[in-house]
């Protein structure tokens, strides 16, 4: 099979491009990161440096492929709209656009499950649910992205889209590695009153989803299905057991979550009066994430995709703080050197 990722620098469309690979798929790798771009061709991978913001090349680049993963988004609970309109709605539309004119015969799309929440606990919630007014930027351009989506399906282009949930594992960039530098620094405090229950997804099964996507019946074509690992934890639970295995001090303050929300909406009053600001160190989004239940429910993608998650959450996180202390200590190494050259 001849696929394409877009997004492969990415911490999805990496672990995917690599598994197709793995599986003896044509693959090339779309993305901006020329460092990363390198490493993929390093293992094989023919890298592709595009931008899909724009659609000149994409037409060809798409040329002779017969399954598109479209994995490229710019995710962050902060951000100037026009940045995540341009990113994950023109890039999305771009996307479509060059399938239809090269009719690829599968296009799998990763939207996200940031439209289905406020700022509430929501728990088993279906893809059929009503939807509130989106919390950020980037739910609501995923939101218009998956009208580009039902666009292009309408118009003749096979489709199928997932909306995966706190992704993480070896290479994560988003979940635990922004949560470690607060445990190490003891200042993240108990957000809520530390019962509540998420749902995560392991990387790989986010990348067995895709796949089971690419090959999935015609009665799947044009749905979204929430992915999770199906195995809600106490997410504070987990959070102790980070700083066990990686000798950090546990939590121990309590915040309310009034209060925590409060805080975090004035520091994002005052953070946007700043021109191009950098994210707050608090988030209202955030704050919801540590101290609200969210959680999916999964059974149409176990039942019609026949997804079921291999690898447990347990076993997500073994592999993960392997690969983070493995990581640090790499990257240690190097400092070192840097700092004591011979």
């Amino acid at each position: 099979m001849k696929a394409l990722v877009t997004g492969a620098t990415g911490f999805v469309g990496g672990a995917l491009a690599r598994r197709l690979h793995g599986m003896g798929w044509d693959v090339a790798a779309l993305g901006r990161n020329t460092l990363k771009l390198e490493q993929l061709e390093s293992e094989g991978i023919r890298p592709l440096q595009l931008d899909i913001k724009k659609m000149a090349g994409l037409v060809a680049a798409f040329n002779g492929r017969e399954v598109i993963f479209h994995c490229a988004a710019l995710p962050s609970p902060w951000g100037n709209f026009e940045k995540f309109y341009q990113a994950n709605v023109i890039g999305t539309r771009n996307v479509v656009r060059a399938c239809l004119e090269n009719k690829v015969k599968r296009l799998v799309y990763i939207s996200t499950p940031s439209i289905y929440f406020d700022y509430n606990s929501r728990v088993g919630v279906k893809e059929s649910d009503a939807l509130p007014e989106p919390i950020s930027n980037y739910a609501a351009t995923k939101l218009l992205a998956e009208e580009e989506i039902d666009k292009g399906f309408a118009n003749g282009l096979a489709v199928v889209s997932i909306r995966p949930r706190a992704l993480f594992g070896e290479g994560d960039t988003v979940i635990f590695p922004r949560l470690i530098p607060r445990l190490k620094s003891g200042r993240l405090p108990i957000l809520g009153d530390g019962e509540n229950v998420v749902d995560l997804t392991y990387i790989q099964n986010v990348v067995d989803a895709l796949l089971l996507c690419a090959e999935s019946p015609a009665n799947t074509l044009g749905k979204k299905y929430n992915i999770s690992n199906g195995e809600p934890v106490k997410i504070w639970r987990l959070i102790e057991r980070i700083c066990d295995e990686l000798n950090l001090p546990h939590p121990k303050r309590k915040i309310s979550y009034k209060t925590a929300d409060t805080a975090a909406g004035m520091l994002e009053f005052f953070y946007s009066l700043i021109p191009y600001g950098p994210e707050p160190p608090l988030t209202r989004i955030s704050v919801s994430m540590l101290a609200n239940s969210t959680t999916l429910d999964i059974s149409a993608a176990r039942n019609e995709l026949g997804y079921q998650p291999r690898v447990s959450v347990e076993e997500g996180v073994e592999r993960f703080l392997k690969w983070w202390k493995e990581t640090m200590s790499l990257r240690g190494g190097a400092e070192r050197r840097r700092s004591n050259p011979q």
